[in-house]
């Protein structure tokens, strides 16, 4: 699977550590920035890793900042994303499986590496059920989206 993962300053460092444990799973990995910890803008991350996931250049995408908040309100002004701030891997693997989340959004300041690490691992193995009652929500929200996406 291709994996996408991107940070500003904020989410920096979590990103550098986690790179080697995503491709050690066996996972295609591109790291679009930022690479280093010069002072950056998160919304410029989200719509490199947005419009990847789009273009179809990747099935799933991370983003790390400060708190994960501000890269998924960023990241889910784009039409087709969902990305979802998970700090457990309940929700990690529960906002695929339910709601085919396709960026995990996670907080540099908010969790410990070792937690980030396991959070990740969880998100990008999970699949999304196709069970009726997740497909008849999803549904609902693309019509949501297609509503109010202008």
């Amino acid at each position: 699977m291709k994996v996408v993962i991107a940070s500003d300053h904020g989410g920096f460092q979590y990103k550098s550590l986690l790179l080697e444990d995503i491709r050690q799973q066996g996972y295609e990995l591109a790291d679009l920035g930022a690479f280093s910890e010069e002072p950056s803008d998160y919304p410029d991350f989200a719509e490199i890793v947005a419009n990847a996931i789009l273009n179809k250049e990747a099935e799933k995408g991370i983003l790390i900042c400060g708190s994960g908040v501000g890269v998924s309100v960023a990241a889910n002004k784009f039409k087709g994303i969902r990305a979802g701030v998970c700090h457990d891997t309940y929700s990690a693997h529960q906002c695929i499986e339910h709601d085919d989340v396709n960026v995990l959004c996670i907080g540099q300041r908010v969790i410990g590496i070792e937690l980030a690490r396991e959070i990740v691992l969880a998100f990008l193995a999970a699949a999304f059920s196709h069970e009726e009652r997740h497909e008849r929500r999803l549904r609902k929200i693309n019509v949501i989206e297609e509503k109010n996406f202008k």
